[in-house]
């Protein structure tokens, strides 16, 4: 699969196929999340699969460890 055959609607449904996987398999690999939805998908998917399951831990590591993303660090009260 090339990359310009890929579409935006096509990663859309890969991160929520990702997250809805992940939520049900909190200490799943990426091997296993490509055995389980890898066939909804292209054959050569399983590397943006991957990829997305990557964002995903990202994302909720953050959230767990408190650190914000996007907003501006606070120095102090004020």
């Amino acid at each position: 699969m090339r990359f310009r055959d890929d579409n935006p609607a096509d990663l859309a449904r890969a991160r929520t196929a990702v997250m809805a996987w992940r939520a049900q398999n909190p200490a799943g690999t990426g091997d296993e999340l490509v055995a389980a939805v890898g066939r909804q998908f292209h054959p050569d998917y399983g590397v943006v699969l991957r990829a997305v399951l990557f964002a995903v831990d990202r994302h909720r590591a953050r959230e767990v460890t408190g650190i914000a993303t996007g907003l501006p660090v606070s120095r102090g009260r004020t």
